[in-house]
């Protein structure tokens, strides 16, 4: 037997070492091909690991990165229950979370809660809440901050805005994780409300209801949402707070970005120049004139979502013998070029209708589809329509051009006097329907109010022939406030004064069906009834507009009713992303 020993160095060389030994120790002409034959080797299996790095790692969201948006308005109320400014809403949404919030697919489902469930008749929503929940100040939030909080919105001394949200309702804790809230009867739209932010009971229990506006937190909010108020930035006189520093709270959920710097501005100018000079990265406040400049920026995302809000000329038939002909109204109706509203006032971030129902979002993506492809209203063909309507109804051309008809033994003259606001929004509205119904022949008077006075001095007392308004709904699109007959005097809100007794019946059996499906099939029908009845000439849905830097990565923003709600999910915004392997998300 022979027994063979190698060099210790030997039997510790690598693979590596071992092929290099060998291909040195051939001779010269074969060193030089065996080399290149190597490395070739050594590249394709490193070209070949990246690759498949490449297409198997996942780009995964990390943390990291401060967001800076850009606000219009003074923060005042940083309180769910007094909060009615944009900027003081947006704010709120940031500090405080509800029971529930809308997801990234536009559903509504639970967030501090870890139910809800509601009875087979619809009254009472049964609540847990999840475990270990607190607020920004290390205190725990119970059943007994939810019963706080409402009872804070129903306090008639608070004058809160959410009050008629929640009346008639009572609240029934059942533990330090579960309550019941019950309602008076059926409302199938009522768990909307439940994104409403929770305030700590251990801190405003102990404020006056009266003291409640003037209390210190409502500008130094502790609340229980994903980012909590860090540093405070205010002007030179120490009265005014010019911007919010929130950094990042994650104990009732994972959050990615580290912090949120708000500034606020005057006007929207301010932010546009603050967005020009790359002081902010984020804005729902731009004219939408400046949005339309921005379109062809790269370095910019631009969100764009519908909201429930319709805007209409309202008829007022009790103050005008024309508008009582139906003919008249439908007329009015027919000859708005839509198109050209959205177009002129909104700069096309808008989508036209002419139903009280705003566009579910398959029908406004085929809108969107349609103007793509260059489709529009022809303005002469809608003309032409609305000249047919009146003349078959007995209206005739005067010498002067104008329309006139005897109503009632009394020769009328077709002409309207058209309110509204003030601002530029219904300015231009205003400007493109008059600058329509002139063509058409009618005589239009145009008279615009301050917002204020418009409310005190022509809705409330319905002292109106047209007003330019607009309708804004929740997400489940409620009609019942702006068109069953109860609501008809003030402070009901159907500012037409219509009453219509198939209408009322629809309308309640809206507000109770327990499906989406019923609910909808319901309020096409309302549709139908009002388009053939015209007691207001629907124009336009307006859109959510959000332009942000392309650094910032924002979760899909859907369906959502106010532009606050943009911000449900924005623990899942991100700045930042690595390539990762699945098991090690």
């Amino acid at each position: 037997m022979t027994l063979r020993f190698s060099h210790p160095k030997l039997r510790r060389r690598s693979l590596f070492e071992r092929v290099i030994h060998i291909i040195e120790s051939r001779p010269s002409s074969d060193r030089m091909i065996l080399r290149a034959t190597f490395f070739v080797i050594i590249g394709s299996i490193v070209a070949a690991l990246i690759i498949w790095n490449n297409t198997f790692t996942v780009a995964t969201p990390v943390g990291g990165g401060t967001l800076v948006e850009g606000l219009v308005g003074t923060p005042r109320f940083i309180n769910p229950a007094l909060a009615v400014t944009r900027a003081d809403q947006d704010v709120t949404a940031l500090v405080f979370a509800g029971l529930m919030k809308i997801d990234t697919t536009g559903k509504l489902v639970p967030n501090l809660a870890e139910s809800v469930t509601i009875s087979n008749d619809g009254k009472t929503y049964n609540v847990v809440l999840r475990q270990g929940l607190e607020f920004q100040d290390g205190k725990p939030l119970t059943a007994s901050d939810v019963a706080f909080t409402i009872g804070l919105i129903q306090n008639p001394e608070l004058k809160s805005p959410l009050h008629g949200n929640w009346s008639d309702v009572s609240v029934e804790e059942v533990s330090s994780t579960e309550l019941n809230i019950v309602l008076s009867e059926p409302y199938a739209p009522f768990i909307e409300n439940f994104t409403v932010g929770i305030l700590p009971k251990h801190i405003w229990n102990n404020v006056r209801v009266e003291q409640v506006p003037f209390s210190k937190y409502n500008t130094e909010p502790i609340g229980a949402g994903p980012f909590r108020v860090t540093r405070t930035t205010k002007n030179t006189t120490g009265q005014s707070i010019e911007s919010y520093t929130l950094g990042q709270f994650t104990k009732n959920e994972p959050v990615k970005l580290d912090a949120i710097v708000v500034h606020f501005y005057q006007n929207e100018d301010g932010v546009t120049t603050a967005l020009k000079q790359k002081e902010i990265m984020s804005t729902v406040y731009l004219p939408a004139s400046a949005v339309k400049d921005l379109a062809t920026n790269n370095s910019y995302t631009i969100i764009e979502e519908p909201l429930p809000r319709v805007f209409a000329v309202f008829f007022n038939q009790n103050k005008s013998a024309v508008l009582r002909d139906t003919a008249v109204r439908l007329a009015l109706n027919v000859a708005i070029n839509r198109p050209e509203l959205v177009s002129n006032a909104l700069s096309g971030y808008g989508i036209p209708t002419m139903s009280p129902v705003p566009p579910s979002d398959a029908a406004v993506e085929s809108m969107r589809q349609s103007n793509e492809n260059g489709s529009s209203s022809d303005a002469s063909s809608s003309l032409a329509t609305a000249t047919t309507i009146l003349t078959k109804a007995g209206w005739s051309k005067n010498s002067t051009g104008g329309w006139e008809k005897r109503i009632d033994g009394d020769m009328q003259t077709l002409k309207i006097t058209l309110r509204t606001a003030n601002t530029p929004l219904f300015k231009q509205t205003n400007e493109v329907i008059a600058r329509t119904w002139r063509a058409l022949g009618v005589d239009v008077q145009v008279e615009e109010f301050d917002q204020s006075d418009l409310l005190q001095s022509v809705i409330r007392p319905r002292d109106f022939e047209g007003l330019l308004f607009g309708l804004d709904m929740s997400r489940a699109v409620d009609l019942y406030p702006f068109w069953h007959s109860s609501q008809r005097t003030d402070p009901g809100l159907n500012i037409a004064e219509y009453a219509n007794i198939e209408v009322d019946t629809l309308l309640q059996r809206a507000r109770t069906a327990s499906s989406t499906e019923a609910r909808a099939q319901a309020n096409d029908q309302i549709a139908s009834i009002l388009a053939r009845e015209v007691p207001a000439a629907f124009l336009y849905v307006p859109s959510l507009v959000y332009v942000l830097d392309n650094s910032v990565i924002t979760t899909p923003i859907t369906s959502i009713s106010k532009p606050y709600e943009r911000f449900m999910n924005v623990n899942e915004w991100h700045m930042n992303t690595d390539k990762l392997w699945p098991f090690f998300r």
